[in-house]
């Protein structure tokens, strides 16, 4: 600027102020500034896109505690349910059968789900004793029961 005002005052102009509309730097100059964008557009892109993920985890945070949430609400409400039946079940019994009192009736209700427990287990699994001597005596009991089964022709 300082050399085109001292230039154009020999000419009898004064130049008070100018537009730039068009600056060409060096190429070093614009691929550095090019850099310093490009670094700053990814840094803000990085930044956006921490953030979203930490909305992300929170959103699926809180879905989780709200589904576990409701999944113990749903759980309470059957085991309510399960024992206003039991009540009902035991009220109506003893009404019905004189001289049985509540807690016959939950002893009943107990020894049945024992013997539905057992026969869930027993109707998947064959469970056996594992020391020597259960072994030896289970051997023997299968041995004399086949010697009795031959004894009655069941065998040959």
């Amino acid at each position: 600027m300082e050399q085109l005002e001292s230039v154009m005052r020999e000419y009898g102009y004064e130049i008070l102020n100018t537009l730039v509309t068009d600056l060409s730097p060096d190429a070093r100059v614009k691929a550095s500034m090019n850099e310093i964008n490009a670094s700053k557009r990814l840094k803000e892109a990085a930044s956006h896109k921490a953030e979203a993920d930490k909305v992300q985890q929170v959103k699926a945070a809180e879905a989780d505690a709200e589904a576990r949430y409701l999944s113990g609400l749903g759980v309470a409400r059957q085991r309510k349910a399960i024992v206003e039946g039991l009540q009902a079940s035991i009220s109506d019994f003893s009404k019905t059968v004189e001289g049985v009192s509540s807690k016959d009736v939950m002893d009943i209700l107990v020894l049945t789900q024992y013997f539905d427990t057992l026969g869930a287990v027993g109707a998947n699994n064959l469970i056996l004793e594992h020391e020597p001597a259960s072994v030896a005596m289970l051997q023997a009991q299968v041995n004399k029961s086949l010697g009795r089964n031959r004894a009655r022709g069941f065998l040959s």
